[in-house]
């Protein structure tokens, strides 16, 4: 084939552009034929053939997105088909709940009518290879990547039961699993209820009115609506969301850009909103519809929010589909709250540049909430009540950091039996610690009387993880959590 042909369906493929016989280079910009020039000249001088695919996949147009912002990008066909695939909750996997330490992965829970619940795979076993790769040489980073990798096709486990000399061995085959948005919902205390809310996705709304109907309804005297680590998702789920609490008409997000029409969304006129107070909690991974969320309810004082700011991402991200299975995914708007804060941080990238109204977001300072209250602007939800989780104290970071929590949970349900009213007694406590000098980890009486109360919390969340389940885990750790403590607070103060 012509080498200018070529050359012409390579930068059709770059620029999504159909081509036609006849079609000519000459319409192109001059810095266009250029490019082609440089390409030419590469394809046909360079030492070492040049792949096409590899230059323009993960060379070229990579490297000409990366100059708008960190947030476009180029798809190849593979990644273009799993973005697809993440489009929708549903993922593959084997249903094991699982605590991650560097080098040591422990299962918690497994998950009724899985894979790993129907191998026999149980609480307290450790994974030590998969696959025939140790994880014992992986960090947290490593194990991650590991463990997401080996969801795609059937894995071999080999796994240390305590009380078993020998290894354990499972075959597993990954199975579609359906991951509910919703991933935690009990009552805090008397009238008020906590929901975790994982992602955005499309029946998430749905799901957190179910869970609201579960814990009482309209009667519920108030709600605390976890979103820390929520990454965001679908911006429809976003406003079902809001619409769960504001008014009819009242205004969600607000989209604007360079080339695009400014779109408002708004509650529907036909929406029934609950009417208990609200507090959202969101901490530095909070981002883009959890934002939005956040950032509605608070501009309609219709939601306290506590943590820590959140990640700052508001770009509308439109994802254009190319030719041969590729695709690109493009900033074009910025979202705005209904006060009109931006609730993109602002971007390194001097060359990012939306217009005059929308490349420098946020210089104004005068923002308020529907009462007038001020509000911060600059990027991200910045909280009305500032709460920072506590650092680890030098022996709770060395328990934590052995596994020794989950171990010896392990060991100790196989030993006794526990129920919904087990405690942490005194006596469980000084067991603990006797473990703990066996194996070398013996802090001082100060030390170990200034963390008693976190160890028996956190021991008794471990129990609970292995013995009952994960959610009353989670149930009990919430109870130690200082963010959750000062929601359930500011409501009884509303």
């Amino acid at each position: 084939m012509n080498r200018a042909v070529i050359l012409t369906a390579i930068l059709a493929i770059a620029l999504g552009a159909p081509l036609h016989a006849g079609d000519s280079l000459d319409p192109l910009p001059t810095e266009v034929k250029k490019f082609i020039d440089v390409y030419s000249i590469m394809e046909s001088m360079n030492a070492d053939a040049v792949n096409s695919e590899q230059a323009f996949y993960q060379g070229a147009i990579p490297g000409m997105l990366r100059k708008l912002d960190p947030h476009s990008v180029f798809f190849d066909p593979g990644q273009f088909e799993q973005l697809k695939q993440m489009q929708t909750s549903t993922h593959k996997g084997f249903g094991s709940v699982v605590s991650l330490l560097p080098g040591r992965v422990i299962v918690l829970q497994a998950l009724p009518g899985t894979p790993s619940a129907k191998s026999g795979i149980s609480p307290g076993d450790e994974i030590l290879a998969i696959n025939n790769i140790r994880l014992d040489r992986l960090n947290l980073d490593q194990l991650v990547e590991l463990l997401s990798e080996s969801r795609q096709q059937p894995a071999h486990l080999d796994v240390r039961r305590g009380g078993n000399v020998r290894l354990l061995q499972f075959t597993l085959a990954p199975e579609e699993m359906q991951s509910p948005s919703v991933d935690r919902q009990f009552m805090l205390r008397s009238g008020i209820g906590y929901l975790r809310v994982a992602s955005f996705d499309e029946k998430t709304g749905q799901e957190i009115r179910e869970s609201i109907e579960k814990l009482g309804g309209s009667k519920l005297k108030g709600l605390v609506l976890d979103l820390r680590n929520n990454p965001g998702g679908l911006v429809t789920a976003a406003g079902e969301t809001a619409g769960l609490f504001l008014k009819p008409g009242q205004t969600i997000v607000t989209m604007r850009g360079r080339n695009v029409s400014e779109k408002v969304e708004k509650v529907s006129q036909k929406a029934t909103p609950y009417e208990f107070p609200v507090a959202i909690l969101v901490n530095s991974k909070t981002a883009s519809a959890s934002e939005i969320v956040s950032g509605a309810l608070q501009d309609h004082d219709r939601a306290i929010i506590l943590g820590e700011p959140s990640f700052g991402k508001g770009l509308v991200q439109s994802v254009f589909p190319l030719t041969q299975g590729t695709g690109v995914a493009l900033t074009t708007a910025l979202y705005y709250t209904p006060s009109g804060r931006s609730i993109q941080k602002k971007l390194d990238q001097e060359q990012f540049e939306l217009g005059e109204t929308t490349a420098h977001p946020n210089k104004r300072s005068d923002f308020l909430s529907d009462k007038g209250r001020p509000l911060q602007g600059g990027g991200g939800i910045i909280p009305d009540i500032a709460v920072e989780g506590q650092p680890y104290s030098r022996l709770r970071t060395v328990i934590e950091a052995s596994g020794s929590f989950p171990t010896f949970a392990t060991e100790f349900i196989r030993a006794n039996k526990v129920d919904e009213k087990f405690e942490v007694t005194p006596k469980v406590l000084d067991q603990f610690q006797a473990w703990l000098y066996e194996r070398q980890i013996q802090p001082s009486f100060a030390e170990w009387s200034r963390e008693t109360d976190d160890i028996r919390g956190r021991l008794k969340t471990e129990i609970f993880n292995q013995a009952l389940s994960v959610e009353k885990g989670d149930e009990i750790d919430a109870q130690r959590d200082a963010v959750i403590e000062r929601a359930v607070e500011a409501l009884r103060e509303h």
